[in-house]
């Protein structure tokens, strides 16, 4: 058995390439990272790598992480800027022994120590949408709504799992704000013997209940990655309006050893992808909420011309 999830639509194309290593034996840490890093190389993707929006002071900030559900070493970088591929460097991270977590400047003196691609990652297009929000509100700056940080769990032939994330952040987020991504337990977690998560939306609320711990963690007590969802983020999103009346945007997707897999979401149209032995053409899902449960469907071949045709430029 084989099988990787992964957040949005937009990594599709990557979960076939991840799908067709998989099937030739590649490990689940080669194989999520070769996704991950190929949603980061594509420039049309606003909110993740090459491409990504920049914070308010018109720099592009990266977070990334990685964590192999095997020995449970973990690799992650904050707020990198002029790197092409942050979740390469943050596996690197996780094979020391210490420093595993490094952000801004330290990050960028490691990377460029172990000669990893500088990049000015800040793109034309990205750019141009930054100019027309300056304008549009030039006297107070609002976080772009859309935060969608790619995250994948990953599991091998062997039964070996690994999880990844990468994100540029809020659009005009302060310098140095660093979301749930690259924090082990919130923005990811993974442990072999039992399944991984991982989560996107606003960091902010996610970081607030340990999500994808706490979705690992009820997997262990025999939940299933579906009902494990549902808990974790129905239970989160209704302390969060009960205590501050509000609850940000909250998705998860996760995996279990055995490749059966899970997904809840607090948000209109969540988008996934899955890609499994069973299956192994990756499928588009769409996740919506309703009575503290999650209602999944395929996602329609209109509804994915009409996200990537969203995505494919700026507005």
């Amino acid at each position: 058995m084989w099988g990787i999830i992964a957040t949005w639509s937009m990594s599709l194309d990557s979960l076939n390439t991840a799908g067709r290593e998989l099937i030739f034996d590649s490990t689940a840490s080669d194989a999520v990272v070769t996704a991950v890093k190929q949603v980061e190389d594509f420039p049309f993707y606003k909110s993740v790598g090459y491409g990504g929006l920049p914070n308010e002071e018109k720099e592009v900030e990266l977070d990334a992480a990685y964590m192999d559900g095997d020995n449970l070493s973990i690799g992650a970088v904050g707020g990198i800027k002029d790197f092409a591929n942050p979740v390469m460097i943050a596996r690197e991270l996780s094979r020391k022994k210490v420093n595993n977590f490094l952000v801004g400047s330290g990050a960028e003196k490691f990377a460029s120590a172990h000669e990893f691609q500088r990049k000015n990652m800040l793109t034309k297009k990205a750019k141009k949408l930054y100019e027309q929000k300056i304008k549009e509100n030039a006297k107070k700056l609002t976080p772009y709504a859309g935060h969608d940080t790619v995250g994948m769990v990953c599991l091998d032939k062997t039964g070996s799992m690994a999880t990844a994330t990468s994100t540029s952040g809020l659009f005009m987020k302060k310098a140095g704000r660093i979301g749930d991504s690259p924090i082990p337990g919130s923005g990811f977690y993974v442990d072999s013997q039992i399944g991984g998560a991982t989560a996107t939306g606003l960091g902010e609320d996610i970081m607030k209940g340990c999500l994808s711990f706490e979705i690992v963690r009820l997997m262990k007590e025999g939940k299933s990655p579906q009902e494990s969802c549902n808990q974790a983020v129905f239970q989160l999103n209704g302390q969060l309006k009960k205590l501050r009346t509000e609850a940000g945007d909250i998705s998860v997707v996760a995996m279990d050893k055995d490749g059966h897999w899970g997904c809840a979401t607090n948000i209109k149209d969540f988008s996934f992808v899955v890609a499994t032995a069973e299956n192994p053409t990756p499928t588009v899902y769409i996740a919506n909420s309703h009575n503290m449960e999650t209602e999944i469907k395929v996602a329609s071949k209109q509804w994915l011309t009409n996200y990537f045709a969203e995505r494919g430029g700026v507005n």
